[in-house]
């Protein structure tokens, strides 16, 4: 992991909790204010050019993973899935509101038709995102998401490590609060509920 652009996130984070800590509860958003987001020209998973000004109007759910990583993606996305579904049966009209979103970090290998057969196993509505390598990078600098390609000694496979994050952003992009993902669907609904209108 490169030391500099682990630190670099690690101050981002730090940035971001101090917010979510001074923010003041209530009805106010954690990440109110914080430089979070904004616009990106990428590829989903039919081979079309999406971008960021297709989704206004909608609370975007973002993840930031790939589809080879052997453990925490799968087990975040089917949380968010999860937590996707309960939501339809409990407020379809919020569920509706809400755009899942999955961005590749590993844009080698996670092509459109890669990314196509892995997001249906999640949620029919999950949309999947790759691109470019810079594109890739310009928008996980924008997003605040740390992610670094780990070869693996002997072999010509590799890894990529990244920030196990999900964002909320509300429907004009405005960054609103990190999801729990890691606490499960009960947990991610329970906020969707809490911050969707």
């Amino acid at each position: 992991m490169n030391e500099s652009r682990f630190l670099a996130f690690a101050a981002l984070l730090l940035a971001l909790l101090i917010g979510a800590c001074s923010s003041g509860g209530g009805d106010t958003p954690p990440l109110e204010g914080a430089k979070l987001g904004g616009p990106f020209t990428l590829t989903d998973q039919d081979g079309r050019q999406a971008t960021d000004r297709q989704f206004e109007g909608k609370y975007r759910l973002v993840y930031f993973g790939f589809t080879y990583c052997p453990d925490v993606c799968p087990v975040d996305l089917q949380s968010i899935g999860q937590a996707m579904r309960q939501l339809e049966k409990s407020d379809a009209a919020k569920a509706a509101r809400v755009q899942p979103i999955f961005i590749s970090v590993d844009p080698e290998r996670d092509k459109p038709a890669v990314l196509k057969q892995y997001v249906s196993a999640f949620h029919p509505r999950l949309i999947g995102l790759t691109g470019t390598p810079d594109q890739i990078a310009d928008v996980a600098k924008k997003y605040g998401v740390f992610y670094s390609k780990e070869e693996k000694a002997g072999a010509s496979d590799y890894m990529v490590n990244h920030s196990r994050i999900a964002l909320l952003f509300g429907p004009k992009g405005e960054p609103i609060a990190i999801l729990p993902h890691d606490k499960g669907a009960d947990a991610i609904e329970a906020e969707l509920k809490r911050w969707v209108k």
